[in-house]
């Protein structure tokens, strides 16, 4: 019986090992290609598949200089409006959410229900009426419209406040208020610290949308200074016979690093931040 249990567990255990030895194929081998083709000529990219680098990485970022795209400012671009995105909304959120969780109003459950409902409303169903009150206060082409609205953002809130539900330290607080600090020096000092793993979580989900983020940008960002380096990929499309495609991955590349490393620095805290916003006592 014990035998057949151990071969059972052992046999789980090696297709388990399968499956994931497939996934991880699934997810390197695309990012593997893109990064080949990012050095790869048009005309050797139209003769087929190949996972071996080529030598014409240069002559890619060539054609984008000469294209007038400066990739460096479009990095720049993108680099700050994600940073300032992402500490918008991991203050912002963690905030409201604290105030969500610990405070007992009249409507709280309401107002959580509320944003439940933001979450699940896509941005391309209000973005008309939005791109109106952009301009209506006159924040069209400047990226104070990508930034100052995600004080408002719905998903992090909602993320924070399942968080702070499954961490929160009610006793801790009310010891600090007794010792005579203010809500907010409660926050930032003690409450904001125990969520760092979170706060980390939401920051990452919140960098990689906004350097993702290719469609809000491209209704209401109109000067090519300003563009982030997914519009400037995008405009590199023409017609199908001068469509640089060894370019065009280069820029997709360029845009795919990034994020990569971040994942890769951060992965740890993402796995605790998660598994701590799942689990309530």
């Amino acid at each position: 019986m014990l035998n057949n249990y151990k071969f059972n567990t052992t046999l789980l255990r090696f297709f388990i090992y399968i499956v994931l030895i497939f996934l991880l194929i699934l997810i390197v081998v695309p990012i593997w290609i893109l990064i080949v083709n990012a050095s790869r000529s048009t005309v050797e990219i139209q003769q087929g598949l190949s996972l071996i680098p080529s030598t014409n990485l240069i002559n890619n970022y060539n054609v984008l200089e000469n294209r007038g795209l400066n990739m460096v400012r479009g990095f720049t671009n993108s680099f700050y409006l994600a940073a300032a995105s992402t500490l918008v909304t991991v203050y912002f959120s963690m905030l409201t959410a604290y105030g969500i969780v610990v405070y007992n109003f009249k409507g709280r459950q309401t107002f959580s229900n509320f944003i439940l409902v933001l979450v699940m409303i896509p941005t391309q169903l209000t973005i008309i009426g939005f791109f109106q009150y952009m301009s209506r206060l006159g924040l069209t082409d400047n990226y104070a419209a990508l930034i100052l609205p995600l004080i408002a953002n719905a998903g992090g809130v909602f993320f924070s406040k399942q968080y702070f539900e499954s961490m929160l330290i009610q006793d801790l607080i009310d010891a600090a208020r007794i010792d005579g600090a203010s809500e907010l020096k409660i926050f930032h000092t003690i409450m904001l610290p125990l969520a760092v793993p979170g706060a980390v979580t939401l920051g990452i989900f919140a960098f990689v949308g906004s350097w993702n983020n290719f469609f809000t940008p491209f209704i209401l960002i109109t000067s090519v200074e300003k563009y982030t380096l997914p519009m400037l990929v995008r405009s590199l499309r023409g017609d199908v016979y001068r469509t640089e495609y060894g370019a065009i991955y280069l820029g997709l590349a360029m845009t795919v690093i990034p994020v990569i490393i971040m994942y890769a620095i951060f992965s740890r805290y993402i796995v605790s931040g998660i598994a701590m916003g799942a689990v309530k006592e």
